[in-house]
């Protein structure tokens, strides 16, 4: 125990060292923000899926501008509140969906960015006796986004799938 205590004075110094430089850094390096900006968009990317699977789509309003777009197999919509609407019309309590969203590409140009995202999607019917319901149709598609840094973040203002293939009976 004396050998802690003797030794905390020597992990002190470094320690305010290493805070003091933290805070006092103006803002990060571009390649530390170039990453950040990444993984920004990625999470975005990510919750975009979540929110669909889940059926959240008042976090809809965090991931959109207020002036995005849409174009999908489901419709196209033009405003935050129309694409709300939309998720919420094809992504209902009756339908089980599961986005699995992979490869996210993106091209920083600043304040904007383009993204490029593989999509497969499986639909499978409510089971009203609660059991694990097998898929009835998946689909293979390309995501598109634009992307945009605001105020209060990257938040996507299009969005356009395509599709590439799918298998089964779409619902």
């Amino acid at each position: 125990m004396r050998k802690i205590r003797s030794a905390l004075p020597l992990l002190v110094l470094p320690l305010a060292a290493l805070t003091a430089a933290c805070a006092s850094a103006a803002s990060p390096t571009p390649e530390v923000r170039e990453m950040l900006d990444r993984a920004q968009i990625t999470a975005l990317v990510d919750r975009l899926g979540r929110a669909l699977d889940e059926g959240r789509f008042e976090e809809l309003r965090a991931i959109y501008t207020p002036d995005a777009t849409a174009k999908t197999p489901g419709g196209t919509a033009e405003g935050r509140e129309a694409l709300i609407a939309q998720a919420s019309r094809n992504h209902g309590e009756d339908k089980r969906i599961q986005h699995v969203i992979g490869n996210v590409l993106i091209d920083l140009r600043g304040d904007a960015a383009d993204v490029r995202a593989n999509l497969i999607a499986t639909f499978a019917p409510t089971s009203p006796d609660g059991t694990i319901p097998r898929p009835q149709y998946t689909l293979g598609e390309v995501y598109r986004f634009d992307a945009v840094r605001t105020a209060e973040g990257w938040r996507l203002s299009r969005v356009q799938t395509t599709p590439i293939w799918s298998t089964g009976t779409r619902p």
